[in-house]
């Protein structure tokens, strides 16, 4: 289910940085006292009352400037706006209305999407200030008197936001779908890969990179089950991402990411590993999503016996950050192997959704200490009491230890291999929860 979009938009210097990171619960955007310094969009999860939504930082919006960066900043937050379900105007209560003020909430008087006019700065408790008062000339209704850097009034804010998120959809396939999103930078053949899939020209393939603006859907249902294929904009390096509408496509392929079960990881055979490769799949890593690497264009390598191999030997070192991934070689242009990619996504979801009773955990970790004793330091050894799974999605583990601090990182990477080997877990993360029970001092 795609998150609402929650735009914090102004202009510059009145405390935008400051409220997204209070709304987010982590200081992600750069807080400066300097106008301009959120250039770029920045994009977080935030929830509130238990419904989550993403929230986008924009830059300061100053309407007339000729300054390049400045009109930049303000294309994108027009972007941002665009793409709202709910806007914050955040304004200063120091400066009072500004005609900057005035005439950004003209601009989003005329987008007709909700808009809750924030002022910042009343940082002292009790009555809010006169001064709060001017800004009802602003015709956005009510002003929210806030403190971004205390918190005080967020709390109201955020019921207000909460209100005017769109309903909650009923999930939008049934549960025994499968979610694939295809993720990859530009120009690696995803919208191919989505067209052979589907058989028909469904999505727009293109040599320019960046064709694919927006993330689409497409149904598959076979002997093996019920498939939906999201193909997404291409993630870009940061420093590249400079087309104004390619900010709101990788906040697209991130929040398909979000709601896929599966990821197929594109390569480009013939261009080969880059550093944003890492990054793409470093993203469905930390979301904890089951991973397939799959290496299209393979019909454009010169091939030996031994070509396969090889190129795989260099993959697995590439992406030692997620040693568990498979690998699988195609063409979607030709179709060679795009058939086995449905056993390897049900193979890989199944692994992901799996869950293992804890007598059978504790069975594997029984053979594993004694395999490998656990480690000690200064005559203390780390003793491991048992081992529980609370959830899936990824696999999470729970260990209860005496002394998590002895209970080192190559040790927790030997378990981590011991329970993948005994239950043929590849394709998805694992966590562990070191949970530590009272030290057995006498």
């Amino acid at each position: 289910m795609a998150l609402p979009v929650v735009a914090v938009v102004g202009r510059p210097n009145v405390g935008k940085s400051t409220l997204f990171n209070k709304i987010i619960g982590q200081r992600l955007s750069i807080v400066e006292d300097t106008p301009g310094v959120t250039r770029d969009r920045i994009y977080s999860k935030g929830e509130w009352r238990g419904r989550k939504f993403m929230v986008v930082d924009t830059g300061g919006i100053e309407p007339f400037s000729e300054d390049v960066i400045l009109k930049q900043m303000r294309r994108q937050a027009e972007l941002a706006i665009e793409r709202a379900d709910v806007i914050i105007l955040v304004t200063d209560v120091r400066c009072g209305v500004t005609a900057d003020d005035s005439d950004v909430a003209a601009m989003l008087q005329k987008s007709g999407k909700p808009v809750l006019l924030a002022v910042n700065k009343c940082d002292s408790l009790g009555e809010p200030p006169l001064e709060l008062y001017e800004f009802y000339n602003l015709g956005l209704g009510d002003p929210f008197p806030i403190s971004a850097a205390h918190g005080h009034g967020s709390g109201d804010l955020l019921d207000e936001v909460y209100k005017l998120l769109p309903p909650e959809d009923e999930e939008e396939y049934d549960e025994d779908v499968i979610k694939v999103a295809i993720i990859g930078k530009p120009n690696v053949g995803k919208s191919s890969l989505v067209n052979r899939i589907a058989g028909e020209e469904r999505v727009i393939v293109s040599n320019i990179a960046g064709t694919t603006r927006d993330a689409t859907d497409t149904v598959v249902e076979n002997e093996l089950g019920k498939f939906v294929f999201i193909d997404t904009a291409g993630i870009r390096r940061k420093a590249r991402v400079t087309e104004k509408i390619e900010h709101y496509s990788v906040l697209r392929a991130y929040m398909a990411v979000d709601r896929a079960d599966v990821c197929l990881i594109l390569i480009d055979a013939v261009e080969g590993f880059t550093e944003q490769d890492s990054k793409v799949a470093g993203y469905a890593h930390e979301q904890g999503k089951a991973s397939i690497v799959v290496v299209n264009k393979w019909d454009l390598i010169d091939k030996t016996d031994k070509t396969m191999q090889e190129y795989k030997t260099k993959l697995q070192n590439d992406f030692s950050f997620m040693s568990y991934v498979p690998f699988l070689f195609i063409s979607a242009m030709t179709g060679q192997r795009v058939n086995k990619l449905y056993e390897n996504i049900l193979d890989v979801y199944r692994q992901n959704s799996m869950r293992i009773s804890t007598g059978m955990l504790n069975d594997v970790l029984a053979y594993a200490t004694t395999r490998v004793q656990p480690p000690s330091d200064k005559g203390r050894r780390l003793k491991i009491y048992y081992i529980t799974q609370p959830s899936t999605n990824p696999p999470t583990f729970v260990i209860f230890v005496n002394r998590a601090d002895l209970f080192h990182f190559s040790y927790q990477r030997y378990l981590e291999n011991q329970i993948r080997t005994a239950f043929a877990l590849t394709g998805t993360p694992v966590r562990f929860i070191v949970r530590e029970r009272a030290r057995d001092e006498k």
